[in-house]
């Protein structure tokens, strides 16, 4: 009996996310607070979430009763389809594709029969089973930062045109998934505000790399950055200027933190 009392209490702690407010100092004196969420992957995997109608990811959980999600991937604002591929259950769902010739560079987060993977487009299948998610830059492999001055390996740069702005040039709220061997992190940045810097990619992947990512990801960021967990919004979204958005921005996809 007590080692069944112990098994029990175990499962549920593997199911219960760590959350931590960061403060994190940058080079130039600025800082800003990360947001960041630790669940524990023999436990817990992910889910590719198309929310349709558009909604905040705030509501979107709680009309679903999910308790912990991180916004998804890039979509055409206001209101427009995602960006890249999206597939849920092996099925693929309409989105505006990327421009060429960055749509096979491209990195995703993909899931398949719960295990979690960061990849470039063309390193998976055509039509990959379970599901897939848009997004990128990749941030960190090998324990290492993959962000370099000058160099635009996934075209977020050259393709810059169908984004609100160069998201590889400035600070700004950001958000991202990292997997270490027993962690998923997820984790939002604030910014836009005199005492919230945001970060730069670099500094994003720093970041990552710092609390303990092995791989990560980039994921939508700038006024859609939004963390949920235990269904309360985590972090403060603000649009250009400063301007709290209450709730977050309107959203196309998201990940949910769901019981593997």
């Amino acid at each position: 009996m007590r080692s069944s009392s112990t098994s029990s209490r175990s499962s549920v702690l593997a199911l219960s996310p760590t959350l931590e407010s960061v403060r994190f100092a940058l080079a130039d004196g600025a800082e800003t607070t990360l947001q960041v969420a630790r669940f524990d992957r023999s436990g817990v995997t992910a889910r590719v979430v198309a929310i349709e109608p558009r909604a905040t990811l705030l509501s979107w959980c709680e009309e679903h009763g999910a308790k912990d999600a991180i916004i998804g991937g890039f979509y055409i604002r206001p209101g427009g389809p995602p960006l890249g591929d999206l597939r849920i259950d092996g099925r693929a769902l309409p989105t505006e594709a990327f421009d060429a010739p960055w749509g096979a560079v491209r990195a995703c987060v993909h899931i398949g029969d719960g295990e979690i993977s960061l990849a470039p487009r063309d390193d998976l299948p055509a039509e990959p089973a379970g599901d897939l998610l848009r997004a990128g830059p990749m941030l960190v492999a090998g324990g290492a930062s993959l962000i370099r001055a000058g160099e635009d390996p996934e075209g977020f740069s050259a393709g810059k045109r169908q984004f609100d702005s160069d998201i590889t040039v400035g600070r700004y709220p950001r958000a991202a998934l990292g997997l270490s061997a027993g962690e998923l992190i997820a984790v939002v940045c604030e910014g836009r505000s005199d005492d919230e810097a945001g970060l730069t990619l670099a500094e994003l992947a720093e970041a990552m790399i710092g609390l303990g990512a092995a791989e990560a990801i980039n994921l939508d960021g700038g006024g859609s950055a939004s963390l949920v967990i235990d269904g309360r919004l985590r972090n403060t979204p603000r649009e250009e200027h400063g301007r709290e958005l209450p709730g977050g921005r309107e959203v196309a996809t998201a990940l949910q933190f769901v019981p593997r």
